[in-house]
């Protein structure tokens, strides 16, 4: 066993992994709709934002699958633009993802948790 089999190794349990917590987020987010809906309460946007969070920590663990992946395995320049690419990709998803979950821009929100709270 060479350093580049521990590494493939690696990188696949983190795909594994990542796809784990896309699957059990989704089903997840849909035990907690059908919870809600027999709760009358607000089920679409309940589910979004279950699922929302679960796809964002999905992403991230991917993002970092593909940086063991290109780092440790093929650091060849092309793989490094590519991962470049799918980081930059994924970073835009996840920061749209956070402000579609939470509705407020990421740096305002301290402004708005001090007006909620009046301070």
């Amino acid at each position: 066993m060479n350093y580049t089999h521990v590494m493939e190794v690696i990188a696949t349990v983190f795909e594994l992994l990542g796809v784990a917590i896309l699957v059990v987020g989704a089903i997840w987010a849909g035990y907690r709709a059908f919870r809600d809906y027999s709760a009358k309460a607000n089920v679409y946007s309940g589910i979004r934002r279950n699922f929302g969070r679960a796809l964002l920590l999905g992403l991230e663990v991917l993002v970092a699958a593909d940086i063991v992946k290109t780092v440790s395995i093929a650091t060849t320049l092309e793989n490094v633009l590519i991962l470049g690419l799918l980081v930059l990709v994924r970073t835009l998803l996840s920061f749209s993802l956070d402000v579609e979950i939470d509705g407020i821009l990421p740096w305002r929100r301290r402004q708005f948790e001090s007006a909620r709270n009046g301070t």
